[in-house]
């Protein structure tokens, strides 16, 4: 059964339809690619859970289609919040707010936040907006890939590891690769100031300018969000951080670093924001190539430097393999 579809202006109409009937459909981000699920419909989460393999206790993020619909999903809403919301949506930024009684227990995790993003990407905001013209209230979409995986950043990527798992009517966006690579920043708004739950493209410095606050690291949070786990981002392949590289073992790493003999290099790239575009798909080759370790240099620096460590630092734990989204 072939799920993967080009996205025409009449594939994006089917899909809407296919989430208002209960279906999945995953579609791509400008962080990572996304698998959605009508945000109202238990059942159809219910399958989220089931197809990734998801702890049912792990929260989803609900796309929506602008700043607008927050007050659909939440409620006591901060100013800082909506502060953000306009400065950074569309975009790589998930904020945390007081659920309102349309967010239930199956989308939040039985927890009283709920997550809310607008992405950026073309056709994921096409999407959700046929899916709202047909009376969809928003998307929930955990990363389109198996518990404790890589997130795929490509359709093909989605294919190859939740193929299995589909069902008729199901489908695969194709939106080509995407363009951040890294999981949305992820922002508590339930506080009296923002406080970062997960690193993204969206940095520190950045809040701070949009809300005159300085925003804090979470350490930890008594809120649950994907990519919190200390193991995570993970492929078969055993990830070796900051160490020299040796014939037989993959390599990431900056493009002025050279490649030793022997070692298979998985990708050289030249900025922050190129590294964190193809830092998963460089992991996921390391499996196809059929490779036991990759050794990583880590970015020095802050900002999306910082994001790129977290997920280089869970993706080399040694602990059980987590859920990210």
């Amino acid at each position: 059964m072939t799920f993967l579809s080009s996205c025409t202006t009449e594939t994006i109409k089917n899909a809407a339809l296919s989430l208002k009937n209960g279906h999945l459909v995953a579609f791509p981000t400008e962080t990572v690619y996304g698998l959605g699920a009508d945000a109202s419909n238990p059942i159809a989460i219910s399958r989220i859970y089931e197809t990734k393999g998801r702890p049912s206790d792990h929260p989803l993020i609900v796309h929506i289609a602008a700043l607008d619909a927050m007050g659909q999903w939440a409620q006591e809403i901060p100013e800082y919040a909506i502060t953000l919301a306009r400065d950074f949506w569309p975009g790589p930024m998930t904020l945390v707010l007081k659920r309102s009684d349309l967010a239930q227990d199956f989308i939040t995790g039985g927890q009283e936040t709920i997550g809310l993003r607008v992405p950026a990407h073309p056709v994921a905001l096409a999407l959700i907006q046929e899916f709202k013209a047909i009376g969809g209230k928003g998307i929930a979409a955990p990363s389109a890939n198996r518990f404790g995986a890589v997130s795929p950043t490509t359709a093909d990527a989605v294919e190859e590891e939740l193929a299995p798992y589909l069902l008729a009517g199901d489908l695969i966006l194709d939106g080509g690769q995407s363009l951040v690579g890294v999981e949305s920043t992820i922002i508590d708004c339930t506080g009296p100031a923002p406080m970062i739950l997960r690193l993204g493209a969206i940095t520190p410095l950045m809040i701070e300018e949009s809300t005159g606050m300085i925003a804090l690291e979470a350490n930890p949070s008594d809120i649950r969000v994907s990519g919190s786990m200390a193991s995570h981002y993970s492929p078969k392949a055993k990830v070796i951080l900051d160490v020299i590289a040796v014939a037989g073992d993959g390599l990431i790493a900056p493009d002025q670093i050279p490649t030793p003999n022997g070692v298979i290099r998985l990708a050289a790239p030249s900025t922050n924001e190129e590294y964190a575009r193809v830092l998963y798909h460089a992991l996921r080759s390391a499996d196809q190539k059929g490779l036991q370790v990759v050794v990583v240099l880590q970015p020095g620096g802050d900002g999306l430097a910082a994001a790129i460590r977290d997920r280089l630092q869970r993706s080399a734990s040694e602990g059980p393999h987590q859920v990210n989204s």
